[in-house]
C-alpha cells in the first residue's frame, strides 16, 4: 500500500482527505437585507444586552463567572467552526474544556494560575494529537485548537481578574500601598464597565463615522468596509465613552472611581479604542480567511458571539495590564 493511501486512512479505516483550504462558498440567492433594518436589529439587541451586562458585572460572584464561562464556550465554538471551514479538525472536547476552565481558575486564583493552565493545555493537546491515527493534520489541529483556547478562553479570562481588580492588586502589591492611592474594594466594577464602554463606544463611533464620512480604506484586504475616518471617529467616541463612564461613577459611586484620575481616563480611553480597532480587524481577518461573513447568528443584527466580543477580547486584557503598570508607577 502506498504512502499516499496510508495518509488517507482514519482510525476506522475510512477514507480521509488531507487537510486543504476549502473554497469560498457561494452566497445564497436571497436579496441583501436593507441597512436600515440591520441597524434597527443591532440597536434593539444592544438595548437588551447592555443593561443585562451591567447588571451581571455589578452582581459579580457565581453569576458573573458562569456568564463568562458560557461566553467563552460559545465564542470558542464559533472559532472552531471558522477553522473547520479551512479544513482543519480541532480537538473540540479538550479545547472547550480548557477554555472553560481558564476563567474558573482566574476566579479562584489569578492570571498567573490561568497562564499555568494555558501552558498545560498546550501540552495536553499535543499528547492528545499523538493518540490520533491521522497525523497529516497535526500542525493545523494542535495550533488551531490551542489558538482557540488562547484567543477566546485566556483573553476572556481577564474579565474575571479585571472585575476583581482590587483583589488582584493586593496579590501583586502591598495592601497599604494599594489603599494609599484610593483603590477600594469593588473598584473592579468601574474598571470593567469603563473598559467595555470605551471599546463598545469606539465600535459604534467607527460604524457611524465611517458611514457618514468614510472615504479612505483602513485595511481594504482585511475589511473593505472600514475606513480611516471611521477609525478616527471611533477613537474620539471611544474616549468619550470612557469619560462618560468615569463621570457617572464619580457622581453616583465615587469610591469606585476615585483612584482613576481624569488624565489617566483620557489616556487609557485612547489606547483602548486603538486596541479595540485592532481586535475588530483581527476577527475580520479570521473570517475573511474562512470566507465567512459572520461567525454565527445568535445575536440579531450583530452576528455571533465572537463578532460581538472581538474588541473586548483585546481591550479587557490591555486594560488589566495597563492598570497593573499604573499601580507600579504610583506605588513604586
Amino acid at each position: 500500500m502506498s504512502q499516499e493511501t496510508l495518509s488517507k486512512q482514519g482510525e476506522d479505516g475510512r477514507s480521509f482527505e488531507p487537510i486543504h483550504p476549502r473554497p469560498a462558498t457561494a452566497t445564497s440567492g436571497r436579496p441583501p437585507r436593507k441597512a436600515s433594518s440591520e441597524l434597527a436589529r443591532r440597536l434593539l439587541t444592544a438595548v437588551v444586552l447592555i443593561p443585562a451586562v451591567i447588571y451581571i458585572i455589578v452582581q459579580g460572584g457565581i453569576l458573573y463567572l458562569a456568564t463568562v464561562v458560557v461566553v467563552v464556550m460559545l465564542g470558542q465554538r464559533e472559532f472552531y467552526r471558522l477553522i473547520e471551514e479551512k479544513g482543519a479538525h480541532p480537538i473540540w472536547g479538550m479545547g472547550l474544556g480548557f477554555g472553560a476552565a481558564l476563567p474558573i481558575v482566574s476566579y479562584v486564583g489569578n492570571e498567573y494560575h490561568a497562564t499555568l493552565l494555558l501552558t498545560a493545555s498546550l501540552l495536553g493537546l499535543m499528547v492528545a494529537q499523538l493518540r490520533k491515527a491521522q497525523i497529516t493534520e497535526a500542525l493545523a489541529s494542535i495550533s488551531g485548537t490551542f489558538f482557540g483556547v488562547f484567543y477566546v478562553g485566556w483573553l476572556l479570562s481577564h474579565t474575571v481578574v479585571l472585575r476583581y481588580f482590587y483583589e488582584a492588586a493586593i496579590s501583586h502589591y502591598d495592601a497599604a500601598g494599594v489603599l494609599s492611592i484610593g483603590l477600594a474594594p469593588g473598584s473592579g466594577i468601574f474598571f470593567m464597565v469603563y473598559a467595555l464602554a470605551a471599546v463598545i463606544a469606539c465600535d459604534a463611533g467607527a460604524y457611524f463615522a465611517g458611514r457618514a464620512y468614510g472615504k479612505r480604506k483602513l485595511a481594504p484586504r482585511v475589511s473593505p468596509g472600514k475606513t480611516v475616518e471611521g477609525a478616527l471617529g471611533g477613537i474620539v467616541v471611544g474616549t468619550l465613552g470612557g469619560l462618560a463612564a468615569k463621570g457617572v461613577f464619580d457622581v453616583f459611586w465615587p469610591d469606585l472611581s476615585v483612584a482613576f484620575p481624569w488624565s489617566v481616563t483620557i489616556a487609557f480611553g485612547i489606547v483602548l479604542s486603538l486596541v479595540g480597532i485592532v481586535g475588530d480587524l483581527v476577527e475580520s481577518l479570521l473570517k475573511r480567511d474562512a470566507a465567512m461573513k459572520d461567525t454565527g447568528a445568535l445575536l440579531p443584527g450583530m452576528g455571533g458571539v465572537l463578532d460581538r466580543i472581538d474588541s473586548p477580547l483585546l481591550g479587557v486584557p490591555v486594560m488589566y495590564y495597563l492598570l497593573l503598570g499604573y499601580l507600579f508607577v504610583r506605588i513604586g
